[in-house]
């Protein structure tokens, strides 16, 4: 049981912490799932361009990016999902490969624009009526691209299977730069106006944490000594409040950083069982001074930040990858397992408030919008449900299993399926805009 909480469950991220922030850098039941998934002395940014948003989770003034803030909190208070919804475009074979673990999602643009990866190494720019506005190649002959972009300062940055970091202009498409950081890049960057934060896989199998020039993508900082022992797959989340930054892998650890002096603190072990090793392969989310992350000794953690220390732990019916969200306004969290459901659970005590059940494994992130949460499974079907009750609000059937992270943007909803069923040659796994039905 969690020691007793000092603070409130929503709190400020305050303007030391936030300026303090911005100077950082310058010192398988589905057994488909087996497969994962220098300090350069830069000036810093204003600290003006860090700001919290209404509800305190760290939003970068003018930055879009997987799960909205540094702490990957997936929340969108100021986005209503329809009570209804019908398809305006899909693009077709926009995923293709066989690979499980593709879950890239897409992240706004301006003038109603997205920027969407695919599997297939593309990375397209598309305008609100679904046209392509450009489109750029990444690993064309590997896995392609399973991360979701940032989009800061007119620049689209992505990691790719071959392992580089790539700078696209956001308008044009035209590449500024790339970076060979490793052997792979499975997770998605994340940015807090100063650096590129990543992590980098190797065959041996090892991996590294590196903070990369937004500029010219030059590595500021790599981990050589505390690197993950195995693959990580995971996106990291920093937590301002704290002072500490989180990455999983697929040693089953949960490692821990200080920030923004990015030292090495602590790693928490998961407690395997059921023959699995405790993977941890999705984004960590950091809230209330903890992180929360799933693992695939079908748990659902809340880690002390500060410590790395266990305050609970829920028990699942599955493992679990699916990234969780929150409500800050609840005080839950919303984290999803193999076993098909997603679970409503108290912050403070991870008692169980709800449940809703899908026919098949849930292995995206859920998307807390006003009043309802979006979120996609494998039983080719993407869902809202009530954020209060857990009731299912509509559905969505696909082709493909849906893996992605749906981005609610102006009344829209985008996701991705993966390919139906590549072995026997349907390759066309789409991408989707869905809008307010008639």
């Amino acid at each position: 049981m969690r020691r007793e909480l000092s603070r409130r469950t929503v709190l400020a991220a305050s303007t030391a912490a936030l300026a303090a922030a911005a100077g950082c850098q310058s010192t398988i039941p589905d057994s488909e799932d087996n497969s994962g998934d220098e300090d350069a002395g830069s000036e810093p940014p204003d600290s003006t361009e860090k700001v919290a948003d209404p509800e305190e989770q760290t939003v970068i003034e003018g930055v879009n990016q997987f799960r909205r803030s540094l702490e990957n909190w997936g929340y969108y208070p100021e986005e209503t999902v329809p009570d209804a919804v019908e398809v305006d475009w899909r693009i077709a074979e926009h995923n293709t490969d066989d690979h499980s673990a593709p879950k890239a999602s897409a992240v706004s643009l301006s003038d109603g624009a997205v920027v969407f990866p695919g599997d297939t190494g593309y990375l397209t720019a598309l305008s609100s009526d679904g046209e392509t506005i450009w489109q750029k190649e990444t690993d064309m002959e590997g896995r392609g691209i399973h991360g979701t972009p940032v989009v800061a300062d007119g620049t689209v940055f992505i990691g790719a299977y071959d392992g580089i970091l790539y700078a696209f202009d956001a308008e044009s498409g035209d590449k500024q730069w790339q970076t060979k950081l490793g052997g792979s890049i499975g997770g998605s960057p994340k940015y807090d106006g100063d650096a590129i934060y990543v992590a980098v896989e190797y065959p041996d199998p090892e991996g590294s944490m590196f903070a990369v020039d937004p500029d010219s993508g030059d590595v500021r900082w790599e981990d050589e000594e505390s690197r993950p022992t195995d693959h990580p797959h995971s996106t990291p989340a920093i937590d301002p409040e704290t002072g500490m930054m989180a990455l999983g892998s697929n040693d089953g650890m949960l490692y821990g950083w200080s920030y923004p002096s990015l030292e090495f603190e602590w790693t928490f072990e998961t407690d395997p069982q059921n023959d699995t090793d405790g993977e941890i392969k999705e984004p960590i989310m950091a809230y209330d001074g903890a992180a929360f992350f799933g693992s695939w000794d079908e748990r659902i953690y809340r880690v002390d930040l500060e410590t790395g220390t266990e305050d609970w732990s829920f028990e699942t019916g599955g493992l679990s990858m699916m990234g969780p969200g929150v409500d800050p306004t609840r005080d839950e969290i919303y984290g999803g397992s193999h076993d098909g459901n997603l679970y409503a659970l108290d912050a403070q005590t991870g008692e169980e408030r709800w449940r809703f059940e899908t026919d098949r494994p849930l292995t995206g992130c859920p998307t807390v919008c006003k009043e309802r949460i979006v979120f996609g499974s494998k039983d080719q079907t993407l869902y809202a449900v009530d954020t209060e009750t857990g009731e299912e609000v509509w559905h969505v059937d696909s082709d493909g299993v849906v893996t992605s992270t749906p981005l609610v943007h102006d009344g829209a909803i985008y996701f991705a399926e993966r390919a139906p069923d590549p072995e026997n040659g349907n390759i066309d796994g789409g991408a989707y805009k869905l809008v307010a039905a008639d």
